[in-house]
């Protein structure tokens, strides 16, 4: 898998064309994105599929745990155990949905909140002010449609891969214990006369 600092050039491709330079940036950008994310769960003492939880909290007001399990591709169970280990940390809030009880609303606390934006404020600032230095809104307009667009693509091909079975791979087999291998060197017993 391409770490992100090398392009990614097919036979006879031409490394200088702007479809090579526009892959490569886009790997380094992915790579620094999946950095942030890292450096991010770290420091909020999580994992990066708890992290992704996280950041899908502080984007809506409320959610389910069927809708957390189709965004994040995870099993109902899966995201059960995520979210017991998110609420342990008190970094979310479960209540039963006032219109069908046997729902379960979910939301992030206001504290968890503070820390997630604790963290990633200084680079939100910092961003938002240098690109909004370098590029007019014309120029943004633009790259929020090549984002959008992208986006969809990608999240297209992430279903695709989320509805192909996984590979299992081969177990390995048991070392022999000292039973299995008096008996395999036991010579066999003479048949059974009649």
């Amino acid at each position: 898998m391409p770490s992100g600092t090398e392009p990614v050039t097919g036979a006879g491709s031409d490394s200088d064309s702007v479809e090579s330079r526009l892959g490569t940036a886009v790997q380094a950008y992915q790579s620094a994105v999946d950095d942030f994310d890292r450096e991010l769960a770290r420091l909020m003492g999580v994992n990066e599929t708890d992290l992704r939880c996280l950041e899908i909290l502080l984007a809506v007001e409320e959610t389910t745990p069927r809708e957390l399990s189709r965004q994040l591709g995870l099993t109902t169970g899966s995201v059960t155990t995520m979210l017991d280990r998110l609420e342990k940390l008190a970094y979310l809030t479960r209540t039963p949905h006032p219109g069908d009880r046997r729902k379960t609303l979910i939301r992030i606390t206001p504290e968890a909140a503070r820390r997630a934006y604790g963290l990633i404020g200084p680079f939100l600032e910092d961003s938002g002010q240098r690109v909004r230095e370098r590029y007019t809104p014309d120029q943004l307009e633009l790259v929020i449609e090549y984002l959008t667009f992208t986006r969809d693509i990608q999240q297209r091909h992430v279903e695709r891969l989320r509805k192909t079975p996984a590979l299992t791979p081969p177990r390995p087999s048991a070392p022999p214990t000292p039973e299995s291998r008096s008996s395999a060197s036991a010579p066999a017993p003479p048949p059974a006369s009649t």
